[in-house]
């Protein structure tokens, strides 16, 4: 064949590709900017900013919808598959088409005002929260759970709305998945944390509750960061009233925290959380960026790096010994006194609290399956929102066995609903399992002691790179998962390691 119409044949072949990467070009720009304003009303913005954010995230919103639901893009879409030689173009279109499923079936304007909605209730919920009044949020919350629903409605009929969300989150989770998991965690947890407070020996805390000077707390996350091999030129540390993670590109990965002048722990872990969603956006293939497939995979995948990097690296031992002699310099009179064991078992003590963010690993997952419970009967109409506080309250009783004071410290803690995230909470629970049942494989290869005596975590990186990181949404979520944890997922890999976590820190 002669090279000139064997050129232009391969030209022709790859001119639906080139449209279709117009097309998630374009996509991604009204994405980054959304996160941009989202990223900047967390972080800096005025409180009385949100009407106005609001306006231009509406429009922004609804120019996208139109954008991915134009009747061209189906016939966009069947000459890319067509076209598609390599995996990435044909996961490319899979993935869009995927995305359309999920908009499509939503009226244009409803969409539209649905996004509006979230700008203006995640305002109203943070001035509910510095009131301590859930009356300010409570009419926002009811729009949220009843846009939610329908749009699940809409997305699936016929399905249950709560199971349509959750899938959004993590891909093929059913509620029947959901109910096996926290139904096998619980009935391991539950007695755990029982012996833990009727027979465990004590763990002295005594040291954590006074002031930790902020300054000192910004240094000792920057040295988290350089820990983690977080790059200052792609990777950046803000302050904001809840911690959060925004992945714009390989290049631009932003994290948040929120000092609390008498808890070193909450910061530091926070960061070491944020900085685990980081590894995982900053390590994807950069063939990846501005595509639908960039980024990580699904949430519960996301939550199982967070939690990793900020429970089981950065609450071992080995971490610890790393980290202890900048913590000495930085609070030597809070920690005189102090034995660097001592504060690791401080670290990693079981003792039920409020805050899901600052909650210890036995006790995490019982603060999830409150959230899980409670959504879900609120997206099966089964729980009023009017009536959510003394829901939440009664769940924290009977789970953890506290009284909850506030609002602020209950219903009001976290921002994933006031952003209509309904569906997202299992995430965290699934992804600390999944963290678990990796690194138990992880162990088989890797001298985790002789890492830490190094400084270096290149070992652990390069091989969850290999594993997950830098697929970003290349592969199915199910394969993913395998690849991560070494097998098809068990929860009992979960309950091993918590058993025999506290088991040894309490001497059980």
């Amino acid at each position: 064949m002669p090279c000139a119409l064997r050129c232009n044949g391969e030209n022709q072949m790859k001119e639906p590709i080139a449209a279709l990467r117009a097309l998630e070009h374009k996509n991604y720009a009204y994405t980054y900017a959304q996160s941009v304003m989202t990223f900047d009303a967390e972080t800096g913005a005025p409180a009385e900013s949100a009407a106005g954010r609001a306006e231009a995230v509406e429009v922004l919103s609804r120019a996208q919808f139109d954008l991915l639901t134009d009747p061209a893009v189906d016939t966009l879409l069947d000459e890319a598959a067509a076209a598609a030689g390599t995996e990435q173009e044909q996961a490319e279109v899979r993935e869009l088409r995927r995305m359309l499923g999920q908009i499509r079936p939503i009226p244009a304007d409803e969409y539209a005002a649905f996004e509006r909605l979230t700008q203006e209730s995640v305002a109203a919920w943070a001035k509910a929260k510095k009131a301590g009044d859930f009356s300010i949020f409570a009419p926002y919350l009811e729009k949220l759970v009843a846009g939610r629903r329908r749009q699940a409605e809409q997305i699936a009929p016929g399905r249950d709305p709560y199971e349509t969300l959750l899938d959004q989150y993590e891909r093929g989770l059913t509620i029947e998945k959901c109910d096996a998991f926290f139904t096998t965690v619980r009935a391991a947890i539950v007695p755990l944390l029982e012996a833990v407070k009727s027979r465990g020996t004590p763990v002295r805390t005594d040291f954590l509750d006074q002031d930790w000077p902020i300054a000192g707390q910004r240094t000792l996350a920057q040295k988290i960061m350089k820990l983690w091999g977080l790059d200052p030129d792609r990777c950046t540390l803000a302050e904001s009233e809840h911690p959060f993670t925004d992945g714009f590109n390989t290049r631009d990965v932003r994290i948040t925290t929120h000092y609390m002048p008498r808890d070193v722990l909450s910061s530091l872990y926070s960061v070491a959380h944020e900085g685990g969603h980081a590894l995982y956006e900053l390590h994807v293939d950069p063939a990846l960026d501005y595509t639908v497939l960039a980024g990580g995979a699904s949430m519960g995948l996301h939550e199982s790096q967070s939690r990793l990097f900020e429970n089981m690296v950065g609450r071992s031992k080995g971490c610890i010994r790393l980290l202890w002699p900048t913590l000495r310099t930085l609070f030597g009179p809070q920690l005189s006194g102090v034995t660097e064991e001592e504060f690791y078992r401080a670290a990693n003590r079981a003792e039920p609290g409020l805050i899901r963010t600052e909650a210890d690993e036995l006790t995490y997952c019982l603060h999830i399956l409150v959230r899980y419970e409670l959504e879900k009967a609120l997206l099966h109409g089964e729980l009023t929102v009017a009536d959510l506080p003394a829901a939440w309250n009664a769940r924290y009783k009977q789970y953890l066995g506290l009284d909850v004071p506030d609002d602020a410290r209950g219903v009001l803690q976290d921002i994933h609903w006031a952003w209509g995230n309904f569906g997202y909470f299992p995430s965290y629970a699934l992804g600390s399992a999944y963290a678990a049942q990796a690194m138990a494989d992880l162990e088989k290869t890797i001298d985790f002691d002789a890492m830490y005596a190094e400084g270096d975590l290149r070992p652990l990186k390069d091989a969850l790179t290999d594993r997950l990181w830098h697929y970003g949404g290349l592969k199915e979520t199910g394969w993913l998962v395998e690849s991560l944890c070494g097998g098809p997922f068990d929860p009992k890999y979960y309950v091993e390691y918590l058993t025999q976590k506290y088991t040894e820190l309490y001497s059980l």
